[in-house]
């Protein structure tokens, strides 16, 4: 898994402080998602595209914590950060 720590900041609608905890969230969510036994990625692209918080496991808090992120924010954290990662 890459690391996200080493990315920017993002300015979401003004939400800086936002940015820093998505990292948390996805991190342990991963895990969470890895504990269980599933792929994290390919769960995460499944809630992302469809918004069914089904596809992320309840272990450990693991959807209640993902479901304090919206959507689009996640998104626009990972194409940044592959865009960054990719750029330089």
């Amino acid at each position: 898994m890459n690391d996200l720590s080493n990315t920017q900041k993002l300015s979401f609608r003004g939400k800086d402080l936002q940015r820093l905890d998505a990292h948390d969230v996805v991190m342990r969510v991963s895990e969470a998602l890895y504990v269980k036994g599933y792929d994290p990625v390919v769960q995460i692209v499944g809630y992302l595209l469809s918004g069914d918080p089904t596809y992320i496991t309840s272990h450990n808090g693991a959807r209640s914590l993902i479901s304090r992120l919206e959507r689009d924010e996640l998104l626009e954290i990972f194409v940044d950060y592959y865009l960054r990662g990719n750029m330089e």
